[in-house]
């Protein structure tokens, strides 16, 4: 009398379902606090909060999403009006463009963040559509 054969054994591997775990959605307090910080961040750090922001949060939430994206949008607009800002200042007319670009940003950002912390969608006006 024969045995069945053995199947070979399989080496052990990562469990069924490995990988990131799924992110759970924030609540709306904190998306609107996440929200008002991209905004604010723009101020002192350009785009890199809205860009941190867009690729972390952009699952958590749609209001978040939502901020971030139009807030990346703007911040990038604004970056490329200072670009042109520091090509013209041989022309002096960059003086006043990045005069111009600076303040924009600092009044639409405090602008989108009361929105954002008051629970109301905002879109920067003067913003190229970069992210739909």
């Amino acid at each position: 009398m024969t045995t069945p054969p053995v199947p070979p054994q399989q080496p052990p591997g990562p469990p069924q379902g490995y990988g990131q775990p799924a992110q759970q959605p924030l609540n709306p307090a904190d998306e609107k606090l996440w929200a008002t910080l991209i905004h604010i961040g723009g101020i002192f750090f350009e785009f890199l909060p809205a860009l941190i922001g867009y690729l972390v949060l952009k699952d958590r939430g749609p209001f978040v999403r939502a901020h971030a994206k139009t807030a990346l949008n703007f911040q990038l607009t604004m970056l490329i009006a200072e670009v042109i800002g520091w090509i013209t200042t041989l022309a002096l007319i960059g003086f006043v463009i990045l005069a111009a670009v600076y303040i924009v940003r600092i009044v639409f950002s405090i602008i989108a963040a009361v929105k954002s912390n008051q629970g109301q969608w905002y879109t920067y006006p003067l913003s190229i559509p970069f992210l739909k």
